[in-house]
């Protein structure tokens, strides 16, 4: 039964996660959009150090995602971050030769299988996710964390700056329906680890995050951005379901995805977006409304709460 609910759910997978033909559309060179590249790097432990590098001719540079960073066993808040982090390996499937699709899939110790669908368009990048659990034990990898370097973005970067932080004035997080610079209100400076800060949504443990300064504000939203030197543009990203939107240590952002206790046989999907957009932050919010309509339903649930 277990192998036929995994043939299930492959076969789901490839009809969910086959992008769209309008995204690979022949057209002039400045309406292609971004193109993604694969880069593994020499791994010191457990886990895979490979990275998502995104170009574009509008970029300020290209944008570095760890991807990914970790998956993260329950009870993280308060406890030891190697401890939390289950090892994991991660192997290029396929990519296509004009660079806008590639797949991957991360394999973690615990026996939990992650195919990855990562697509790049005009000026954003689709994440489809479908994580996979083979063995006969239930899956404690909780949630994940994809690590979005933003410096160079921001102009921030170690080239232009020592200061490490510099980047939280470029950088946003959505409360009581508006856009909050960082650092936000009642900005939490306790934690196991410091500095960072964590923002959990209603419904996640507050047990269950970045062993980081977790802020007592709860988000309206799951998108997490950035603008870039001159805020003529916005890095934003979200995921869902989503654990927690995350300032690092690294001049990142991190809106990481929560994947919960996948039984024997079980199937989940995962939908992530990263948006390159100019600076309009109407149009912006009305498209990540459209993207995921389950964090809008989410969050007016909440408010009636």
């Amino acid at each position: 039964m277990n192998v036929i609910r995994f043939l299930i759910g492959s076969m789901l997978f490839l009809i969910l996660a086959a992008p769209p033909l309008s995204v690979f559309a022949d057209g002039p060179a400045e309406q292609r959009g971004l193109t993604l590249e694969w880069q593994e790097q020499e791994s010191h432990g457990p886990r895979s150090n490979t990275w998502l590098v995104i170009h574009g001719d509008g970029l300020p540079a290209p944008i570095r995602i760890h991807y990914l960073e970790a998956y993260v066993r329950p009870n993280s808040t308060d406890e030891d971050w190697l401890k939390s982090i289950f090892g994991h390996r991660t192997e290029l499937v396929a990519m296509s030769d004009d660079g806008r699709c590639l797949r991957v899939k991360d394999t973690l110790s615990n026996g939990l299988v992650v195919d990855h669908v990562i697509t790049a368009g005009v000026d954003e990048v689709d994440f489809r996710l479908t994580a996979t659990n083979p063995t006969e034990k239930t899956s404690q990898a909780h949630w994940a964390q994809p690590c979005v370097r933003v410096g160079e973005f921001t102009g921030t970067g170690p080239e232009q700056t020592s200061d490490a932080y510099a980047y939280l004035a470029k950088s946003f997080v959505f409360l009581n329906n508006e856009l909050v610079r960082m650092p936000t209100p009642e900005w939490a400076l306790k934690a196991r680890y410091t500095p960072g800060q964590v923002w959990c949504p209603q419904n996640v443990p507050r047990s269950d995050v970045n062993p980081r300064p977790l802020s007592p504000l709860v988000p309206s939203n799951g998108l997490i951005g950035c603008f870039n030197a001159d805020e003529s543009k916005i890095l934003a990203l979200a995921f869902e379901p989503y654990q927690e939107l995350f300032q690092g240590v690294a001049r990142c952002l991190h809106s990481d995805f929560r994947l919960g206790e996948i039984k024997p046989g079980e199937t989940v999907q995962i939908h992530g977006k990263l948006y390159v957009v100019e600076n309009d932050v109407p149009a912006l919010l009305k498209r990540y409304q459209k993207d995921f309509p389950q964090h809008v339903a989410n969050a007016e649930a909440s408010d009636r709460e």
